[in-house]
């Protein structure tokens, strides 16, 4: 039998002693060590796990040997030790919204979960930086920076449920990078948790700290495989409240990169978002026969379709600007059509068009991809695919869009399109499946050779895993387990995910 001493929370170390009968554990007593740390409320057993989902994407229900959910990092580093005598394996739960499958869990795992780690602890208005709990709302950081007469760098479309421990462990792109960059680049400092609970507390708030290896980057883009992210430190820039957007039409490629690199050029540095969506994504998003679109702003018969918006300080210098760099566009026959919007309505229903990607997401089955490649190579890499697509399901849907000017595509094939508008908003991965292995070879294969990435911003996961190949050469993938054979020597977290 194993017996658990009593736990002691008075240090950033906890004691924890252990001797086995038959070498077998007995579960209860596992749950109770728990308990003893963070309350008999905050571990979840039986019904109360499976009547969860797996996730955003999957109703399904979620699998785990318990859900712990911690307070403080103190907490956290308890369970890790406790796990990590005992050689239990921990996935740590967020807003539950990848698409990589890296926060898949077996009933043999523990969840750690970080929704009661959701508080914002200060902003320096100064400084302009934010120091918040790992379990915090992005939605709830962009909130209140703005308060502060500040704004965070990184905005998605699951703002409202996505959680900073996560955009943190994945290194979320989003909206906002070609202006800011990824979240990489928002992060100051972090508080992490290693395997086997030891704090590192590296809460630096400083643009300039040069005293050695920056290791929080170490667990930046991790998916929770090197330590548990519980605190960071937030970049944030001075807010620019006066936005212009507008949707434009294009007949060729050519001409969007090329209204790209002009608005880039005369907006000064005020270009936050460069949005391209093709024509079958563009409609869809339209067709107001289905529940939750919008009527069309330009007509559907355009091949390409942008975003584009600017952010800036000064209301009419700003829509001058924009407008100028726009007529200058359409004057030298870049844009074919183009509606700016005039209301807060209407750029919300152009957005609308791009962030309503649930539309997409009810075929069943559809396969879901986030890749990069140099811009340049897009249009044959899609005219390749496609091909290869409708030659092997001849009805097959295959809708594109993404955040051109940092070159990530986002791709969603649907072989037998049906079901669109359902309510259920499903991701079907079955890793045995023929067809999705099939899509996946046409989706990734032609990448290696272009100097592409499998994962632009959504991680590696287990859905990527068999595929990192292609975009990391095996001197990389060497480094990374000695990474992980260092930080996580009885590969207790996260296991099997990224390598």
């Amino acid at each position: 039998m194993l017996r658990f001493s009593t736990v002691s929370l008075t240090s950033k170390r906890v004691t924890f002693r252990h001797r086995y009968k038959d070498q077998i554990l007995i579960m209860s007593e596992l749950f109770h060590a728990f308990a003893e740390i963070v309350g008999d409320v905050n571990v979840l057993t039986g019904d109360a796990i499976s009547e969860k989902p797996k996730n955003y994407w999957d109703p399904t229900p979620l699998q785990a040997k318990a859900i712990v959910r911690p307070a403080n990092a103190r907490e956290v580093s308890a369970i890790l030790q406790i796990c990590h005598d005992v050689k239990q394996s921990v996935v740590t739960h967020g807003g539950l919204t990848g698409l990589a499958d890296g926060d898949h869990s077996t009933d043999q795992d523990v969840v750690l979960s970080l929704t009661r780690m959701n508080k914002i602890e200060s902003i320096d208005c100064v400084g302009q930086t934010m120091n918040v709990e790992a379990g915090c709302l992005l939605e709830t950081v962009q909130i209140a920076a703005t308060k502060n007469g500040l704004q965070y760098g990184v905005d998605l479309g699951a703002r409202g449920s996505c959680t900073i421990g996560g955009n943190i462990a994945t290194n979320a792109g989003g909206l906002s990078v070609l202006r800011y960059g990824m979240t990489r680049e928002q992060v100051l400092g972090l508080e992490v948790v290693l395997a086997d609970g030891t704090i590192i507390s590296s809460m630096n708030s400083m643009m300039k700290n040069n005293a050695g290896y920056d290791l929080k980057q170490l667990f930046v883009g991790s998916e929770g495989t090197l330590g548990v992210v519980t605190k960071a430190v937030l970049r944030l820039r001075p807010e620019t409240p006066y936005e212009n957007t507008a949707i434009l039409a294009f007949e060729r490629f050519e001409q969007v990169t090329a209204t790209l690199g002009m608005m880039n050029n005369a907006m000064n540095g005020q270009l936050n978002a460069f949005e391209v969506m093709w024509n079958d994504y563009y409609c869809l998003g339209t067709n107001e026969a289905i529940k939750g679109t919008v009527r069309p702003p330009l007509s559907t018969e355009w091949p390409l379709y942008a975003i584009v918006e600017s952010k800036g300080a000064n209301a009419s210098s700003d829509q001058e600007n924009f407008e100028s760099a726009l007529a200058d566009a359409l004057e030298q026959e870049l844009i074919s059509d183009a509606v700016i919007s005039q209301s807060e309505k209407e750029r919300a229903d152009i957005w609308s068009i791009r962030e309503n990607v649930d539309i997409v997401l009810s075929h069943d089955p559809k396969y879901i991809y986030d890749v990069s490649l140099p811009i340049i190579e897009m249009p044959a890499y899609l005219d390749d695919v496609g091909a290869k697509l409708r030659k092997k399901w001849p009805d097959v849907a295959f809708y594109v869009y993404g955040h051109l000017a940092d070159g990530n595509l986002h791709l969603i094939v649907a072989p037998e399109p049906q079901n669109l508008g359902s309510t259920t908003v499903k991701k079907n991965l079955d890793a045995d499946s023929e067809w999705y292995k099939s899509s996946n070879d046409m989706i990734y294969g032609p990448l290696e050779k272009l100097g592409g990435s499998v994962s632009a911003e959504h991680g590696i996961g287990l859905e990527k895993k068999p595929y990192i190949g292609f975009s990391r050469n095996q001197n990389e993938l060497s480094m990374m387990r000695l990474l992980k054979q260092t930080l996580d020597t009885k590969n207790i977290l996260n296991p099997g995910k990224i390598v």
